[in-house]
């Protein structure tokens, strides 16, 4: 689909007074609506150069969360209240930002999460042209987030697996906190399919597509511990979303491996190999408190597959872009499958009850294996030159 950008502020922005409006997308939260909602007013009133518009956006709530939305728009200035029929996150982002008339339109979690002060440093560039988006990023060596592993290991997987998949160069696409120039934004809107949790990320891939500049804010980030997020069916959603957005590049032709000799290659792969191996067993050491050997074993591998396939792509064999990365991953995933069964076999044969330090020099062995044979199926299958290529 063809997509029209604008550059600079809005037209005539100049001539009026600069609005932002904010999103608070809601799905039953009566039990924080009303103290966020206040908090978030008070904040903008106070201190936020700009006029402003809270918009609440109930989607389908079943509980008292659009009677207190509806008090809260008649109580409050600057803040109303939509309500729509059906549940998705996007969709109610999409409702809203479509037919906005501010200058920069954003939205943040109900549960305000995010602290507040990071909201003028996310809208200030968009306010002045240098940017079109910004995001809230959780993973900056200047954040600070409390949060607790499950949600840590989720939120990091799901965003190296953007990087390597995808090619995506944001670093957090889950933050809820994120707003962007209102021209942009509609210009995207119709090519951006999700209604649900995948449409932020969807509408930043895009924006990166179209060479638009995404100014990522650190955030000071606490986690809630009665979220109502479920965890497990969003990062199922999301992979299908990723999965949909990357399929087509399975037809597109990748640039041809490097086609360095073996004596070059090998050097790279085994600094690539070694950093992946100490990864994955910091991985398999944090996960293994919580989870059985078997799986934390296949969860560390796995993530740290994605990474090795996509180091190895770039860094020994040369092959750079995102054409072909799709099906580079999906080769790596078969050496992942024969690392896996090799490390589970390794594990299966130690007694029950056997202590964690024989369960990681079990895994150390095994590991050594799998990479030996990673590396014969990377260079001799996945990244050998295809016959199109040549």
């Amino acid at each position: 689909m063809s997509v029209t950008m604008v550059s600079g502020p809005a037209a005539g922005a100049s001539r009026r007074t600069r609005l932002v409006e904010v999103v608070v997308p809601v799905y039953n939260e009566e039990r924080v609506l009303a103290a966020s909602v206040g908090r978030l007013h008070a904040y903008l009133s106070g201190d936020f150069p700009y006029g402003f518009r809270v918009t609440i956006a109930d989607n389908a709530s079943t509980d008292g969360t659009w009677t207190i939305a509806q008090r809260l728009a008649r109580e409050l200035p600057g803040v109303r209240a939509v309500h729509l029929d059906q549940k998705g996150r996007g969709r109610a982002l999409r409702r809203v930002w479509e037919s906005s008339d501010a200058d920069v339109v954003g939205y943040m979690d109900v549960d305000l999460s995010t602290d507040l002060d990071a909201f003028l440093p996310l809208v200030a560039p968009l306010m002045t042209g240098h940017s079109d988006l910004a995001i809230g990023t959780r993973l900056s060596p200047w954040s600070n987030v409390v949060r607790g592993p499950k949600r840590e290991i989720i939120s990091r997987s799901y965003n190296l697996l953007l990087r390597s998949l995808m090619g995506a160069r944001f670093s957090d696409a889950q933050c809820g906190f994120k707003a962007a120039r209102t021209e942009v934004v509609q210009a995207l809107l119709p090519a951006v399919q999700d209604e649900a949790w995948f449409f932020d990320t969807e509408l930043l891939l895009l924006a990166e597509q179209h060479g638009l500049r995404i100014h990522e804010v650190p955030v000071d980030w606490v986690d809630d511990p009665d979220s109502r997020v479920d965890i497990v069916r969003t990062a199922v959603d999301d992979l299908k979303g990723m999965w949909r957005v990357a399929r087509g590049s399975l037809a597109a032709p990748a640039a041809p491996p490097s086609r360095t000799s073996v004596r070059t290659q090998i050097p790279v792969f085994a600094v690539i190999g070694a950093i992946s191996t100490v990864a994955h067993l910091a991985l398999f050491w944090m996960l293994r408190s919580v989870l059985p050997p078997v799986a934390a074993n296949a969860i560390a591998l796995f993530v740290t597959a994605v990474a090795n396939t996509a180091a190895n792509r770039r860094f020994t064999f040369g092959v750079r872009g995102r054409a072909g990365a799709l099906r580079h991953h999906l080769g790596g995933l078969v050496a992942f499958v024969a690392g896996l069964a090799l490390t589970t076999a390794g594990l299966s044969v130690l007694p029950g009850g056997a202590p964690r330090a024989a369960e990681l020099a079990a895994v150390i062995v095994a590991n050594g294996l799998a990479t030996l044979l990673r590396f014969l199926l990377l260079r001799s299958w996945v990244f050998a030159p295809r016959k199109d290529s040549r």
